[in-house]
């Protein structure tokens, strides 16, 4: 079957290496040259694009499933990632912890196939929408990244401006630690110092009566 400008021709969802959905209305070898994409596919989540013989083969790999299409050339790349992401939304929401984590080879083509031809054909039909969604999506994704940021910077603020307080109240601390321990300090060399005027005036006084004595002592005699 002849293949239209523009043309989303096949679409799988895949666990590991594993196809648990698919679906084409077209006839071609695309099936098995994604097949071998999907096996080279680098580890972790990211998305990757390979051009083979006028097609797109576009790669969404999040979270151990990987989300392909295939495009012709003219189809670009901003409706084949937005398809994905399309895909990969409907995907989570209907076997989000159920039976695609247990589902053999093709096993939900028959229940989720439908679905993957459906919006395979509204993002062929209206990608001008399709396009102006993801625009949108991705200002957002770009807000939200900036916003998390801010909010990191904030929080991270906070907790410098928490430090900040407790070195301060640990220095009011030894302040007034240092305050009450020189008042001590003080108090104890006072009485020191009164000590010491109080036995060089008993001295004094002592050496005063000494000589008054000897004094009276010799008018005396």
């Amino acid at each position: 079957m002849a293949q239209p400008e523009g043309t989303l021709i096949y679409a799988m969802v895949a666990r590991g290496t594993v196809v648990v959905a698919e679906h084409t209305s077209y006839t071609g070898n695309f099936r098995d040259i994604a097949a071998q994409c999907l096996h080279r596919l680098p580890a972790g989540n990211n998305r990757f694009t390979y051009t083979c013989d006028g097609h797109t083969f576009n790669f969404l790999v999040h979270d151990g499933y990987a989300y392909c299409v295939v495009a012709t050339e003219s189809a670009g790349r901003q409706i084949p990632l937005a398809f994905l992401e399309m895909i990969k939304e409907d995907f989570n929401k209907r076997y989000a912890g159920g039976k695609a984590a247990t589902a053999t080879a093709n096993s939900l083509s028959r229940d989720f196939g439908p679905r993957l031809r459906e919006q395979m054909q509204y993002c062929t039909d209206h990608p001008e929408e399709v396009s102006r969604l993801s625009k949108v999506k991705a200002q957002v994704s770009e807000v939200k990244g900036i916003m998390m940021e801010n909010i990191e910077k904030v929080i991270d603020r906070g907790q410098q401006i928490d430090g900040l307080v407790s070195r301060t109240e640990q220095l009011h601390d030894q302040a007034s630690d240092f305050r009450q321990q020189g008042t001590r300090v003080r108090r104890k060399m006072w009485l020191q110092n009164m000590k010491m005027k109080l036995i060089v005036l008993g001295i004094i006084i002592a050496l005063i009566l000494i000589i008054v004595l000897s004094i009276c002592h010799g008018l005396c005699k």
